[in-house]
């Protein structure tokens, strides 16, 4: 089959590689018919996540057709329709009784990678996204071995097209809990949202959905801010105003009530502490780059959340915690439980609330994608999100 592969830092290419196979009695093979480029596989291809080795298969969002079921797979048959969460889970673990499924306890098997590097804490396994998340082979590729297939596979069952459904996989959820996590207070809060990639458009328009007075929208590139305001956000363009100063402004000297950091570790910016930062990064010294991060805690109001979806890779210094502990300042942070909001979202599209193809600005083949991978970590040609169908 054809996959999108890692080669290397600032190296993606398209080869051809074995299909999967039915590993477990409780795994299934999904045919692809849909998958994306995610903002965070660019910190795969700049080399900001340890851990890969040449020739892992990308890709964490995607959907398609059941094909293949192990003997012990009960909800699911060879046909079904399925969006795949980017969290592997096991349905059974504490977290996931809990419904924290992307910290499972058993989907990780190189668990001990994660705990090294985190000081003893392992999250679960993920799609495509390095050893340290248990090696996963992912989904931008025309097959996908999918485990725990009876927990993470979501059956489509209504006419929805992929493009309406395919981001319930990652960037909606991701962006709806970004959203919730912050408490909105219908009709009275104001919610800024730093970064306007695809996780920053949906936390914008959940926190709309959630009932925010107002939303406030901060970046630099100017098609992705017209997208903010098509729906109805203030815009903030972080190279032309002073960021602090104009949340302020509009927010009547509070700040915004919640502030979310829709960014994450490669963010760009001015000023000492972002070139420090650049410096730092360029060298290895560290994985971050918190420029978004350093607005979020300064610009929040007093008893405000700082709702963190973007990822974060390691150790980051020169965070106004000063700030954040005399405004008492919530943090709310950490990977998606995603299985948590299919169904919930998926009724929210269904009743037509939202209609989440809105942020697909390229669609492509597969041969494309390494061209596209840099189009879209460069911001040009208007490079919003794009979707890759592996048959084309």
């Amino acid at each position: 089959m054809k996959a999108i592969v890692w080669q290397g830092t600032n190296k993606i290419g398209v080869e051809t590689v074995p299909d999967p196979t039915l590993l477990l009695p409780t795994d299934a093979i999904v045919k692809i018919t849909s998958t994306a480029i995610c903002g965070s596989d660019l910190h795969l291809l700049d080399g900001f996540i340890p851990s890969m080795e040449k020739g892992d298969i990308l890709g964490h969002e995607f959907m398609g057709e059941v094909v293949e079921v192990g003997r012990e797979v009960k909800k699911l048959k060879v046909g079904d329709r399925v969006v795949v969460p980017f969290n592997i889970a096991c349905g059974v673990c504490d977290p996931c009784r809990r419904g924290l499924f992307s910290a499972c306890d058993n989907s990780n098997p190189n668990h001990r990678m994660t705990e090294a590097m985190y000081g003893g804490v392992s999250g679960g396994g993920l799609f495509g996204y390095s050893h340290m998340y248990g090696g996963y082979a992912g989904g931008q590729a025309q097959y996908v071995r999918v485990p725990f297939a009876d927990v993470n596979p979501h059956k489509i069952e209504t006419d929805l097209s992929d493009e309406q459904v395919l981001f319930l996989t990652d960037i909606f959820p991701t962006g709806y809990q970004a959203a919730e996590q912050c408490g909105i207070i219908p009709g009275r809060d104001v919610v800024a949202v730093f970064g306007a990639g695809p996780v920053g458009q949906f936390a914008a328009r959940s926190a709309q959905l959630l009932g925010a007075a107002h939303v406030i929208v901060i970046d630099r590139v100017p098609e992705r801010l017209a997208m903010a305001e098509a729906a109805g956000c203030q815009t903030i363009n972080y190279e032309q105003d002073d960021v602090l100063v104009a949340l302020r402004e509009a927010t009547g000297g509070r700040g915004p009530d919640h502030v979310i950091d829709a960014v994450g570790m490669e963010a760009h910016g001015h000023g000492p502490g972002a070139l420090v930062d650049t410096a730092k990064q360029r060298l290895r010294l560290t994985f971050d780059r918190i420029t978004a991060l350093r607005w979020a805690l300064l610009s929040c109001a007093k008893g405000g959340t700082v709702s963190m979806p973007g990822v974060y890779g390691g150790l980051i210094d020169k965070v106004p915690m000063g700030a954040a502990f005399a405004k008492g300042l919530t943090f709310k942070m950490g990977q998606t439980h995603t299985h948590r909001y299919v169904l919930p979202l998926l009724a929210r599209i269904e009743a037509r609330q939202i209609d989440p193809s809105f942020v697909i600005t390229h669609r492509a083949s597969l041969d494309q994608a390494p061209d596209l991978y840099k189009t879209f970590r460069d911001k040009q040609g208007g490079c919003i999100k794009v979707v890759l169908n592996p048959w084309a």
